[in-house]
């Protein structure tokens, strides 16, 4: 029997869990009576996530988005309480990696990401919380940004928008997933052709056309499912128990 400590004290360590400035309030952020005998991988702590996993029997939930940020869960009411309740309620751990999942440079988000893009010479990029999160590289050919598009599209399985300010072919590519668009500056000035990232922001649009970049912007969920898999696929080669990505296809 695999026991949730194990887990725990496992997944602190490869993601340096406590290394990392950040909102969430990253680790085992619930906790259940100390088994693990099947595990759920998701993108976010929601109800629709929590019912499709115990549907399959999961008792451990990883996830990149949790529910304590800061002091949000210092009273437990409305959402706080159903989520949390449910989870009590059916002996279901909850382990949120935040910050250190989109950083770290083999499981992380960006730098899954950068290598189903097929960027080469990485190098850090995206200084978020005093470090950089994020990766840059180089594409092995430069390629138009049509061209480009069709990649982060089939690397994401999303459909990306653009804003196409950038050189007529991509050669150097920035990438933060999620939330990432303030960094359109960081790439402008770090002179990069085309920026990858998730949400959409008006600002992103001035910074890209002022400093003459591409961004791409692929979604927010889309570009972050790739850390949750890789950590289910780390625990279940670890120690041995089911683990499965619940993918919810959020199309944001």
């Amino acid at each position: 029997m695999t026991r949730l400590a194990q887990v725990v004290t496992f997944l602190d360590k490869v993601l340096e869990t406590k290394g990392l400035q950040d909102g969430s309030n990253n680790g085992l952020q619930v906790a259940n009576s100390g088994r693990v005998r099947r595990v759920a991988c998701g993108v976010s702590a929601t109800l629709e996530f929590f019912e499709a996993a115990q549907a399959r029997g999961s008792d451990l939930l990883i996830c990149h988005h949790g529910v304590s940020w800061g002091d949000s869960l210092k009273r437990i009411t409305d959402l706080n309480y159903r989520r949390l309740a449910f989870l009590v309620r059916h002996d279901m751990a909850l382990y949120a990696s935040h910050l250190p999942l989109d950083a770290h440079p083999r499981y992380g988000n960006n730098a899954l990401l950068c290598r189903a893009l097929g960027l080469r010479q990485l190098r850090p990029f995206g200084v978020y919380g005093g470090r950089e999160i994020g990766f840059a590289g180089r594409l092995p050919r430069p390629m138009p940004i049509a061209a480009f598009r069709r990649l982060v599209a089939r690397a994401t399985g999303s459909t990306p928008t653009a804003m196409e300010f950038g050189p007529r072919l991509v050669r150097t590519v920035g990438v933060v997933s999620g939330g990432g668009a303030g960094e359109t500056e960081e790439a402008g000035r770090r002179g990069l052709d085309a920026f990858v990232t998730g949400e959409a922001a008006l600002h992103a649009y001035d910074l890209a056309r002022e400093y003459g970049v591409h961004v791409v912007f692929a979604g927010h969920y889309a570009t972050e499912v790739f850390g949750v898999r890789a950590l289910g696929k780390l625990v279940r080669r670890r120690f041995g128990v089911p683990a499965e990505l619940i993918d919810l296809k959020v199309p944001y």
